[in-house]
């Protein structure tokens, strides 16, 4: 009777196990829904959609751990099946908005750009340390989607846009530290709290998105210049403290 409970509980635990990996997989769907808006050139639309795929990114890891998804169902790459769709929602999604939009330059330089983001992040996505023991990002994590969504808030030139996104192609390939917002031990709890403020201040302005408040906005981007500063400094210190303990280690 004992056993035969233990089964049936694994049997339905296995089924949720499956139930996180098609929740992961249904952003797929959204970013498709993103790019159909983004060509009909309701931007606002596709920006939402973006938005509700990253609020799956970030909670289908943690189901996951919870459920203990990798030891339920071990043939299945779960982390493949996020880096896919992430690839999807994060960078194509974003690179073709900003195209639709006329956020790039005109003609084969605004096409330069997007393949920069593309192929950058594809790179980045393809690291085997592209995401450290101590749960960091290493190098610019592919947030594309977030920074098409404050140069269209800016309503910047074509021109300074396509300055920002090459800077931040770059960025991919120098080997900074950048939080990890749900795993990063180190502030996480003000991260996700700040974050949480964030999120609110981005849904006002996904509502009334034609026309951007931009007190709202630039409040909003404070906590971007949280992440970027923060993620700098982290880097920084675990660097630091890294190097103090080789020392000690050399020195015993």
């Amino acid at each position: 009777m004992i056993r035969s409970r233990l089964q049936s509980r694994e049997t339905v635990l296995k089924i949720l196990a499956w139930a996180v990996h098609a929740y992961t997989a249904s952003g797929a769907l959204i970013g498709l829904l993103a790019i159909e808006l983004a060509a009909q050139h309701r931007f606002r639309g596709s920006f939402i959609m973006m938005a509700i795929a990253t609020v799956i990114d970030s909670s289908d890891g943690i189901l996951a751990r919870r459920l203990e998804v990798k030891t339920r169902i071990p043939n299945f790459d779960g982390a493949l099946l996020d880096n896919i769709v992430d690839y999807l929602t994060y960078v194509v999604v974003p690179a073709y908005l900003m195209l639709s939009a006329g956020m790039l330059p005109a003609g084969i330089f605004g096409y330069a750009i997007a393949a920069a983001v593309l192929l950058s992040s594809a790179y980045g996505f393809c690291q085997t340390n592209a995401k450290t023991p101590d749960h960091f990002f290493l190098g610019f994590p592919s947030y594309w989607n977030l920074v098409a969504f404050y140069l269209y808030c800016f309503g910047l030139s074509p021109a300074l846009n396509a300055a920002i996104l090459a800077g931040f192609a770059l960025m991919v390939f120098v080997p900074i530290k950048y939080i990890y917002p749900s795993r990063t031990e180190l502030l996480r709890r003000l991260t996700v709290s700040l974050g949480v403020i964030w999120g609110a201040l981005v849904i006002y302005l996904l509502a009334t998105l034609s026309s951007p408040n931009q007190f709202v906005v630039w409040l909003s981007f404070t906590y971007i210049g949280y992440y970027l500063i923060m993620s700098v400094v982290l880097h920084a210190w675990t660097t630091w403290a890294l190097h103090r303990a080789r020392t000690h280690e050399r020195q015993a």
